[in-house]
């Protein structure tokens, strides 16, 4: 088999899914080359890669799991490729603003859903907005992270069926009335879902999410130039378009 045959191996975060797809698409396209992609918790693919887990190029939700791979010696230097920001994901009909939206998440009586924390940075993120919240309000975060339902993240975690948006769905069902996820993810559900509706996260609790991109040490120089596409003008459009920040994209 030639080496333009092979195909190029991603690992990659979930929230990721419905962007990269369109991005391995137009690779494809332009160089007749297939990306096989696997997508999960970062922490997780992580930690599979470590244990020897075949893959060319790791796409991470945070820039801690891919350092983690170069400073091992395991892969290429870190690139910065998309930035994103927790959201809160809202059933429908609970009236819920940026202004109120600690109130409500403190309320006993609505279940409050995140991913898993060091399994998936979008829990890690989450506990960070516990922790802006208890500089304003003391005891938030004790409560905010005992109440926290972990649904998401974990290998044992529920999936959602292929095209289905795994937040909005665990909303639908009454799993969470709030649900703290990526932005791009609760836009997803939302358009999935008529009547669930998205929350900015308000400024005093606001916390972003920077991306990393690494290659593997061991990888084919397709898997080098895919690297490169998704930091092409190109690829930052699409994840532009998926409503990723993306630094790459011209001015």
């Amino acid at each position: 088999m030639s080496e333009a045959a092979e195909p190029v191996l991603l690992h990659a975060a979930g929230s990721l899914r419905s962007s990269l797809d369109e991005v391995a698409a137009a690779y494809e396209k332009a160089t007749g080359i297939k990306v096989i992609a696997k997508y999960g918790a970062s922490g997780t693919l992580r930690e599979e890669i470590e244990r020897g887990a075949k893959a060319d190029v790791f796409a991470s939700a945070n820039m801690e799991h891919p350092l983690m791979l170069a400073r091992a010696g395991k892969s290429s230097a870190v690139a910065l490729f998309a930035r994103n920001q927790l959201c809160a994901l809202v059933r429908p009909d609970l009236p819920v603003t940026p202004a109120n939206l600690l109130d409500r998440m403190m309320e006993a009586q609505l279940k409050l859903g995140t991913s898993t924390p060091r399994a998936d940075p979008s829990g890690d993120y989450a506990w960070e907005m516990f922790r802006k919240a208890d500089a304003q309000r003391t005891g938030a975060f004790a409560t905010l992270s005992h109440k926290a339902l972990q649904l998401v993240g974990a290998p044992t975690s529920v999936t959602a069926p292929a095209g289905r948006s795994l937040y909005g769905m665990l909303v639908s069902q009454g799993r969470a009335d709030i649900f703290l996820t990526y932005c791009t993810n609760a836009l997803e559900a939302v358009k999935e879902n008529p009547g669930q509706h998205t929350v900015t996260l308000p400024d005093n609790l606001a916390v972003g999410a920077d991306y990393g991109l690494t290659v593997m040490n061991a990888a084919s120089p397709a898997a080098y130039r895919f690297a490169i596409f998704i930091l092409s003008s190109d690829g930052q459009r699409i994840l532009a378009n998926h409503g990723f920040a993306a630094p790459g994209m011209p001015r």
